[in-house]
């Protein structure tokens, strides 16, 4: 499986902030779209990522206030995955990059944003449609002929 497949299950909705745009409008964002991440867009070119964690580390800097910073000084440089990455090593760069959000690049176009639980959906069900199809083999399976005396 690559990361495109799960793109493909996935849909193509994706939401994206300007650096300069305030945190607070970056939270509102999150939370009416109920979504764990922002795409930091300037003029067209990915800039980086805006997640829940960042967001909380700005919560917690300013003594449980949101404050009145922009998205800039809160979202880290991005880490992209290409679509032809396959699932194995996309799981692998998550667990080590620490990354639940990876943008998926295709060249200079950003084709959407892969989540730790859109690759535990994915894993689960292509497990689920290959155990069904190996209990529908072994249902089907020929019985062995009888070897006489």
């Amino acid at each position: 499986m690559k990361v495109a497949d799960i793109l493909r299950v996935k849909g193509s909705t994706l939401f994206t902030v300007a650096p300069q745009a305030s945190l607070w409008s970056a939270v509102q964002t999150l939370a009416e779209n109920d979504i764990g991440s922002v795409v930091v867009m300037d003029r067209g070119e990915l800039v980086g990522m805006l997640s829940f964690r960042e967001v909380l580390g700005k919560v917690h800097a300013n003594g449980g206030a949101v404050g009145d910073g922009t998205v800039r000084e809160a979202m880290v440089p991005p880490r992209v995955v290409a679509p032809d990455t396959d699932v194995m090593e996309l799981r692998r760069t998550m667990l080590e990059e620490h990354a639940r959000y990876l943008p998926v690049m295709d060249g200079a176009t950003l084709m959407g944003v892969v989540s730790f639980y859109d690759v535990a959906r994915a894993v689960l069900e292509e497990q689920s449609y290959e155990n069904r199809m190996l209990k529908a083999y072994i249902r089907d399976w020929p019985e062995q002929e009888q070897v006489g005396n």
